[in-house]
């Protein structure tokens, strides 16, 4: 299946939102919940519009992933820039539509995209232990493991992609 990826905009609450609750299940097999509060529509809402802020001050980016019919299969985001230009990289494609290879072409699509961006110079990704599927998707893309670490209950493995190779190490 192919899919591409379009920059989050207003537009997209419904969708979004709609595609969110209904995969929030599957999602909090993967990783940390993002809370009851986030699934309160006008909660969503004020959610939606920090995101947009953040987007427009080139704090972060947030792309969806959509398919040929343009319905929402994913999401693919870079947030946290900081001043030396590292980011971090998440992911999270719909229950339905896992096992295509959406997420490596998501991935694929975001750093192509984001090379563009002079500021962005690291890309920082992490995912728990046990998303085998989450951690190949970043090997296949070129993503460097650096390590692990807990975080309470959570064990996590990292990883990094520098946008002009050569520029630091794990």
């Amino acid at each position: 299946m192919e899919v591409m990826i379009e920059k989050l905009k207003l537009d997209d609450e419904k969708a979004l939102f709609d595609f969110e609750t209904s995969n929030r299940s599957f999602f909090e097999t993967l990783v940390p919940s993002r809370g009851d509060e986030f699934y309160i529509p006008p909660y969503f809402n004020l959610r939606l519009h920090a995101l947009l802020d953040e987007q427009e001050k080139g704090l972060s980016y947030f792309f969806l992933i959509k398919n040929s019919e343009h319905e929402i299969v994913g999401r693919v985001n870079l947030v946290d820039i900081n001043e030396h230009g590292t980011g971090q990289i998440g992911y999270r494609v719909g229950e339905e539509y896992i096992g295509k290879g959406i997420a490596y072409q998501a991935v694929q699509q975001l750093l192509k995209e984001i090379s563009q961006y002079k500021k962005v110079k690291v890309v920082e990704g992490k995912t728990t232990a046990n998303n085998i599927a989450s951690q190949k998707v970043l090997e296949k893309n070129g993503f460097v493991y650096c390590g692990e670490s807990k975080e309470g209950v959570d064990h996590f493995l990292h990883y990094k992609y520098e946008i002009n190779e050569g520029l630091e190490e794990c």
